[in-house]
């Protein structure tokens, strides 16, 4: 087992970031594109990671200290990894992957910020088969640890696509056969009547202000979730996972 220097910092630059949770940590470590710096675990958990993964370095500190790396109260149990983020897909690496995937999927975020949503979403993505996750970067958090436990582990194998502008790679999207769909809690059709052959990106806004009008005016077809009137809407990661649900019914 390799140890180093517990005081050794736990970030290690600006471009690092701390996993932390049994799920997202051990995936990220079964990950050959997650590039690892080191990992922060209790010594329960020692032994059991040097067995699997000889070649992490290692450093072993309890609770507390592991506490004193992570913010608030994070639920670490007993592991945290610094690594680097994952490289992403472009748009355009997106779309050749999709030429190889019958009725290929994709989910487009419009200005959704909360991480834990987005790590939701991502575990749902990958639930469901969809091919990748759009979303804009500037109203887009990077990728975090909270995104990361949330999505529990599979973050390491859906691709995020961070775009610049999100309607100009809706654009594209269609020039590559998809057919782009919005869900907006006021649309006529609800998504289980709509016509789910093909390729399909769907696009998902915020909770309160849905879509922003350049979006929306960029869907060639708008549905909604068919929930009782009694409800005005979901949670963002609910209504992800039960759309992402409803269009695997029929590929």
């Amino acid at each position: 087992m390799k140890k180093f220097n517990k005081n050794f910092p736990a970030k290690t630059d600006g471009k690092g970031l701390i996993l932390y949770g049994r799920h997202a940590v051990l995936s990220a470590l079964e990950n050959p594109a997650r590039k690892i710096f080191k990992l922060m675990c209790t010594p329960e958990n020692a032994k059991e990671i040097s067995q699997k993964f000889p070649s992490v370095p290692l450093v072993t500190l309890d609770k507390k200290e592991i506490d004193k790396l992570l913010p608030g109260d994070c639920v670490h149990q007993g592991l945290a990894l610094s690594c680097q983020p994952l490289p992403g897909l472009s748009i355009e690496e997106l779309c050749a992957k999709a030429e190889r995937v019958d009725n290929a999927r994709v989910l487009i975020l419009d200005q959704v910020t909360d991480p834990q949503n987005i790590g939701a979403i991502i575990r749902s993505c990958a639930a469901f088969g969809a091919l990748a996750l759009i979303v804009q970067d500037k109203n887009s958090p990077l990728e975090s640890g909270a995104m990361a436990k949330a999505a529990a582990g599979t973050m390491e194998f859906l691709p995020i696509v961070r775009v610049t502008n999100l309607s100009r790679s809706i654009e594209i999207l269609k020039k590559h056969g998809f057919w782009v769909v919005g869900m907006d809690g006021y649309a006529q059709t609800t998504i289980d009547k709509m016509d789910k052959s093909g390729k399909l990106a769907v696009i998902m806004g915020s909770e309160g202000a849905g879509m922003r009008r350049l979006v929306e005016e960029s869907c060639d077809i708008t549905v909604r979730l068919p929930i009782s009137e009694k409800v005005e809407s979901l949670n963002v990661s609910t209504a992800a996972a039960i759309t992402l649900y409803e269009l695997s019914l029929q590929r």
